[in-house]
């Protein structure tokens, strides 16, 4: 029978929408359809294995652009997430395969609900083809090294069909525990002119449109492998100006897209100096810049600073 993820604690129901960029009625309706959609599977769904590391989150960079995943560093057993039907499965060495894939051996598994099950990066081991309804206690495959993967371990990622957009699996499975704040490292305003200002570092600052970044980072563990934080949020003398919300990804039209007061492309967010959080002007006078972020479990943390425009 699967033993329950030692990492995860009590099951919790969605709290925010991936939907983010709406506002008013139409977030509110919004939130209660995927609150009602969502909740149904936390009680059921659970992480494919016993045990494990995270290395890396969804929206966590790769290469550049959100990962749609989780990835975990495990040698052992993976399960199916909840009863599924098999959808598709590949296999690199076999005849399905003429092109290589990131994800090596995986197969697409069906939840119900339109919500797809990915799992991949294992070595393909079965002496006998996968079924097609796979129980919840069914040992799909062992995590190992096939595709794009650095070290042993598995993939898994949620693919909502009906929307086409893919789902951070920590909303609909309980959390990983997790007692530790973001990290906020560095915030950098750069204006139009590409020149950079360090809020810390600084304490007047010339009126004008800046982009801002913030480079921060979410631990599970003391030592543990660096995680992209859940929200990010920036204010102006305690009025929001910026946020970015990392519970849906979509990709559209062979590009990922984010969240981030609207669908903007990943390339407008993803940067060496951090994750851009959009414009926002300055005017003349005293400005509070207030830069929160907050994971999965709910932890946050807030740097605050004041600056005098010019």
């Amino acid at each position: 029978m699967i033993q329950k993820h030692p990492l995860t604690g009590e099951k919790q129901a969605f709290r925010e929408t991936g939907g983010s960029y709406l506002s008013g009625r139409s977030r509110r309706i919004c939130t209660l359809l995927l609150f009602l959609l969502f909740s149904l599977f936390a009680f059921s769904l659970e992480w494919p294995a016993s045990e494990g590391t995270l290395a890396s989150n969804f929206a966590s960079p790769d290469g550049g652009i959100p990962a749609l995943g989780d990835s975990f560093t495990l040698s052992g057993a993976v399960y199916p997430s909840d009863v599924g039907k098999l959808i598709f499965v590949h296999d690199p060495d076999g005849p399905s395969s003429r092109f290589s894939s990131p994800l090596g051996s995986w197969m697409a598994l069906d939840h119900g609900d339109n919500l797809v099950g990915i799992y991949g990066r294992y070595e393909d081991s079965r002496d006998t083809p996968v079924p097609t309804m796979i129980e919840k206690n069914t040992v799909l495959a062992t995590a190992g090294r096939s595709g794009w993967a650095g070290e042993g371990g598995f993939y898994f990622a949620f693919f909502d069909r009906s929307e086409r957009r893919w789902i951070n699996p920590s909303i609909i499975i309980s959390s990983l525990e997790d007692n530790s704040p973001p990290v906020i490292r560095q915030v950098e305003l750069r204006n139009v002119a590409g020149t950079s200002f360090n809020p810390v570092s600084i304490r007047s600052l010339p009126q004008g449109l800046y982009t801002v970044y913030v480079d921060t980072v979410d631990t599970i563990t003391a030592g543990g492998k660096t995680l992209a934080p859940n929200r990010i949020v920036c204010s102006i003398n305690g009025v929001e100006a910026g946020a970015l919300s990392f519970e849906t990804l979509i990709s559209k039209n062979g590009e990922r897209m984010v969240y981030r007061n609207g669908l903007v492309p990943a390339a407008q967010v993803y940067d060496s100096g951090g994750f851009g959080l959009g414009e926002v002007r300055f005017t003349r006078g005293q400005a509070t810049l207030t830069i929160e972020a907050r994971d999965i479990a709910g932890n946050s943390r807030s740097l605050s600073y004041r600056l005098t425009v010019e």
